[in-house]
């Protein structure tokens, strides 16, 4: 009898998981996501959030700097919103209401909320050092955005804490346990938490890959992803190992887009340009920090 309870609350709470949510391809990759919050939701909880961070930041005052982000970071949104429109992801452009804003923090940090609200710290920028890396940076942060990372993030936040409280649910029934808390409940505890939500080694690889490809769509070299990234493990006081971390190694970033994404990178960039690249050459060694760039603090 207890194999049996067991076998039927596995039962009841798939059957349940597979009619709730909605089943979406996240553009370029052609990964298929189960989202169980839906854009209304996310959006605004992340308007809420991003408006009382705002509120208590101190913008730049380096007007030219200030300048150099919106015009970069304009420059990819347009791209984005041309490429969605283009390949079948038209009805999600009511999603975006693209802001860049540049505040004046000496972290090294970028983040992007949904919706498109993004902001750059000023102590990045020593060491992005040009446009096309900066480009990589926002690239990287849009891409979290248009993939839905922090909604599937929270949808598996719901699955991991609903499906217990739904093996709850069915227990009671039984005799043995008590009711579900909602769904809605669920959504609030965690929905001021997008600056802070860790994404995945699989989520932060497919930024970097979409990422780098939106960069090259605006006309930036995807090139100097590999120099940027260099730099970026030239200033890492992080030591935690790969296997530790929520994110790839400096030395697993670098690889992957230079074997993986930067050939098809430099196809979107021919376009775009006109002109043609070759490769940068692969780094004999490496660092093997692990730098953190995302929508949360780093």
């Amino acid at each position: 009898m207890k194999h049996l309870k067991h076998y039927v609350l596995a039962v009841v709470a798939a059957v349940l998981f597979s009619a709730c949510g909605t089943t979406r391809t996240v553009p370029l990759t052609g990964r298929k996501q189960n989202l169980m919050i839906s854009d209304q939701e996310v959006l605004s909880l992340s308007a809420s959030e991003y408006s009382k961070y705002m509120a208590s930041a101190k913008k730049s005052t380096n007007a030219a700097n200030t300048a150099m982000v919106q015009r970069v970071g304009q420059k990819l949104a347009n791209a984005v919103q041309t490429y969605l429109t283009n390949n079948g992801y038209a009805n999600e452009l009511q999603n975006y209401a693209w802001e860049f804003n540049l505040v004046a923090d000496q972290n090294v940090n970028a983040f992007c909320m949904p919706g498109g609200k993004i902001v750059v710290y000023e102590g990045l920028l020593p060491v992005t050092q040009n446009e096309a890396s900066l480009a990589v940076v926002l690239g990287h942060e849009i891409a979290h955005a248009v993939a839905n990372h922090s909604a599937e993030q929270m949808s598996k936040q719901i699955k991991q804490q609903y499906g217990l409280q739904i093996g709850s649910a069915v227990a009671g029934a039984l005799g043995v346990g008590q009711n579900a808390q909602s769904i809605a409940q669920i959504i609030a505890q965690q929905g001021l938490q997008f600056r802070n939500l860790k994404y995945s080694r699989d989520h932060e690889t497919e930024a970097d890959h979409m990422g780098l490809i939106f960069s090259a769509m605006a006309g930036y070299d995807p090139n100097a992803a590999v120099t940027f990234w260099q730099r970026m493990a030239a200033t890492s006081n992080n030591n935690t190992a790969e296997f530790l971390s929520d994110h790839p190694s400096d030395e697993t970033r670098i690889r992957n887009i230079q074997s993986k994404f930067l050939a098809e990178a430099l196809k979107y960039y021919h376009a775009a340009t006109g002109t043609t690249t070759t490769t940068t050459t692969a780094p004999k060694k490496s660092a093997t920090k692990t730098i953190k760039i995302s929508s949360k603090k780093k």
